[in-house]
């Protein structure tokens, strides 16, 4: 299984994306090609250290920033890190991409040159956040700010496919974001999407709060792309307030920096479960190849974990999933 990774995009610059690359060839055996600016990548190889016939490179002469109009960028910059990418997984020459570039550019790109699954209205953004009862997959996170209720339940099949090929679940607990749990609240999106998901074939399990996320109430969680992006910002922001202020309250006093020496072993594991730069990124699902959508803020270890959360979804079958997952909808 080979993995294009573009590695100019991102808000730290190709200096992490390559040294990001590099630990997760080391760490998981990945098999990468490197593509964007060859003089950047040598460069950059030579200061870690790499031997230049241990890495692939694709040259590409331009990039794409993240203040670019995303369709006009992907359409008009050919030679862009980006598209060649993603058109070596078009064309054969690798199963997945990665990129930490502009979402609204990797949105762009999965259609236009990736292509949709049949069957398939428009790919979603997913990706797994944390819980106490595990990862729970939530969708879309930004790639559909505005949907319908048949788009609601094509993202509801294509985060169980993913659930149960990145961590197992068969029958993975499907729910409807919305601001209460009865069947009437929510908007006339919600509402509608509701009724579609009772009658489609999933393990649907009704409405869930924001509050009830961090819970483990459902395995995937389904919303449009606007409240999707601002529910998994919040879900970050809070998890790094709260450390913050355990940080904060632990250097009140000498017994509170007594008891936070003690603490500190759990606070690291439950520190490592909510950091983002453990879960590196999410899928844009309904392709018919995988991409994956790292964090544009992302450093060398989270970009890394973008690498390792493609070759699990590749492991796990994702695309034959999807695509079986939705060959009834292509026949019709």
């Amino acid at each position: 299984m080979t993995i294009a990774v573009d590695v100019m995009g991102g808000d730290l610059g190709p200096a992490e994306m390559v040294a990001g690359a590099m630990d997760a060839a080391r760490e998981y055996g990945s098999d990468l090609i490197l593509v964007g600016d060859e003089r950047v990548i040598q460069e950059h190889l030579r200061a870690l250290g790499v031997n230049m016939s241990d890495a692939r490179v694709q040259h590409a002469s331009e990039s794409i920033s993240m203040d670019e109009e995303p369709m006009q960028a992907v359409r008009h910059k050919r030679d862009s890190s980006l598209v060649v990418a993603a058109r070596l997984v078009r064309d054969g020459s690798a199963q997945a991409l990665v990129s930490a570039g502009s979402t609204g550019a990797v949105v762009a790109t999965g259609p236009l040159i990736v292509r949709r699954l049949p069957g398939v209205l428009r790919p979603a953004l997913g990706t797994p956040v944390p819980t106490t009862a595990g990862p729970c997959v939530l969708l879309d996170v930004g790639a559909n700010p505005e949907c319908r209720p048949e788009h609601l339940l094509q993202f509801a099949i294509m985060g169980a496919a993913y659930s149960t090929a990145l961590f197992g679940i068969e029958r993975p607990r499907v729910a409807l974001l919305n601001n209460g749990t009865e069947e009437i609240k929510g908007n006339s999106l919600t509402v509608a999407a509701y009724r579609l998901l009772s009658d489609a074939d999933l393990n649907f399990v009704g409405n869930v709060e924001g509050r009830g996320i961090p819970f483990g109430e459902a395995d995937v969680v389904v919303s449009d792309g606007f409240t999707g992006n601002i529910a998994l910002k919040c879900m970050e922001g809070v998890g790094l307030a709260i450390f913050d202020m355990i940080r904060a309250a632990v250097r009140e006093s000498l017994r509170s920096k007594i008891g936070g020496l003690m603490l500190k072993p759990a606070l690291r594991g439950v520190g490592k479960r909510l950091d983002y730069a453990e879960y590196g990124g999410g899928p844009l699902l309904g392709l018919a190849g995988l991409v994956v959508k790292a964090h544009g803020s992302s450093n060398r270890r989270a970009f890394k974990s973008a690498i390792r959360v493609a070759g699990e979804a590749l492991t796990g079958g994702i695309v034959d999933r999807m695509r079986a997952a939705f060959a009834p909808q292509a026949g019709t």
